[in-house]
């Protein structure tokens, strides 16, 4: 409009300026809105939590045109895929919604794993999937280098056989890492040296492989309870607890409000130096009695008169034990014990932190699985909160959730900003 309320004339140029300025920082500011979209919508497919463009629409508090637009360009990035064939309602009135779904083909994360029977290495895509994964050998070398190397050649092979676009690569260790660092602070369960700088040692080994991307390190519990929250039995928790025994020793995470809870400097919840039995067996840690040596596949071995083989790992030479043979009063008896001890730790654990939710891993789980009313009985019984309500314990879900865990780390620039992560190269 000009200055009587009619519209601009043709030689009005400066009128024709102001509308125009005007009509191009209003496209900007569509188009900066759509981009800062990006990252929180893919996180939304990655997590499962937008199945639909309706429900994305909703979660993102955007216009529908603006949510197709999201769609479209984390499509085209070869992330998701927009189902163009609705199949039903997206969860309102009218036509039904495009139904979203992370791209099968898309790029994937190299995830390794090292622990003290081996290592694994996998490709992991959005959504948690492991795409591809192999196993290494069961000794485990006192050099990190070496034991780094081999597992990020594995991976390299995987990658090559794949032809897929890697995004980076992520760690799991058995170990808790010191923060901003990135070393192996106590590698109680390997032979490497205290302080081992495994973030830098493995960075070096995925650059000389030839693989773009971070080179991110974490400790193998805290990535299975990032996992676990985010695509397994820890969806929709705010307060989520997470213990696990895996090859050997005892580890704990807690993720608040999505995000890892690791202390000032990545040193919190060593859950397994927790005492509960003081006259019990030596720890590594100069200890006796800790979670650590009362709870893991190799207590529970010895507990049941078993003397470990080398033929295959602890954890598995301990759930073949558990599932084959638990009606042998030994078994059963060795099963009881190291649950009376792990409920002890639990509750302690509820007594500190007030979870909304526990879940358990490795051979926690099949521990759940073998009595769950014996370990909930000692939790609730020995802790405040338990009695007053109960907190529920439940098994973790994912299959090798350290490793998807792993992934995660190397996936999360992407989701922080995909455009600007991959855009380039796109």
């Amino acid at each position: 409009m000009n200055g009587n309320g009619a519209p601009p004339r043709v030689g009005d140029v400066t009128a024709v300026s102001t509308v125009s300025a005007a009509s191009s920082a209003s496209t900007r500011t569509k188009l900066e809105r759509g981009r800062s979209a990006l990252g929180p919508a893919l996180e939304l497919v990655h997590t499962g939590r937008a199945p639909t463009r309706a429900v994305l629409t909703a979660e993102l508090g955007v216009t529908r045109a603006t949510a197709g637009a999201v769609a479209a360009e984390l499509e085209a990035l070869g992330l998701i895929r927009v189902d163009s064939r609705p199949g039903g309602a997206g969860g309102a009135q009218g036509r039904p919604s495009h139904r979203l779904s992370v791209d099968e083909n898309g790029p994937v994360a190299l995830a390794a794993q090292v622990h003290a029977d081996g290592f694994r290495a996998a490709l992991v895509g959005l959504g948690g999937r492991i795409v591809a994964t192999v196993p290494g050998k069961l000794t485990v070398s006192a050099d990190p280098a070496q034991v780094l190397g081999a597992v990020v050649e594995a991976g390299a092979a995987l990658l090559a056989e794949s032809g897929r676009r890697c995004i980076g690569a992520g760690l799991a260790v058995p170990s808790a890492v010191a923060e901003p660092e990135g070393t192996a602070l106590n590698p109680l369960h390997l032979a490497w040296p205290p302080g081992s700088p495994v973030r830098a040692v493995f960075a070096e080994c995925v650059k000389a492989a030839g693989i773009d991307g971070p080179a991110l390190t974490g400790n193998d519990v805290n990535l299975a309870a990032l996992a676990e929250h985010r695509h397994g039995a820890g969806r929709g928790a705010q307060h989520l607890l997470c213990v696990a025994t895996g090859h050997r020793g005892v580890g704990g995470a807690l993720v608040l409000d999505g995000r890892l809870h690791s202390g000032s400097s990545g040193l919190a919840l060593e859950v397994g130096h927790l005492t509960v039995n003081p006259e019990g067996r030596p720890c590594h840690c100069g200890g006796r009695g800790c979670l650590d040596v009362e709870a893991d596949p190799l207590a529970f071995l010895t507990a049941a008169g078993r003397t470990p083989g080398p033929e295959v790992s602890l954890l598995q030479q301990a759930r073949d034990l558990l599932g084959a043979e638990y009606a042998e009063p030994a078994v059963r008896a060795a099963a009881e014990e190291l649950i009376d001890r792990l409920g002890l730790g639990l509750a302690g654990l509820v007594n500190i932190l007030n979870p909304d939710r526990i879940i358990l891993g490795g051979l926690h789980r099949e521990l759940l699985s073998a009595d769950p009313e014996r370990l909930r009985a000692v939790v609730a019984d020995r802790s405040l909160w338990g009695r007053s309500g109960g907190v529920p314990i439940l098994p973790c879900t994912l299959d090798h959730n350290s490793l998807v865990g792993a992934a995660e780390l190397a996936w999360q620039p992407v989701l922080d900003d995909p455009l600007g992560a991959l855009g380039a190269a796109a």
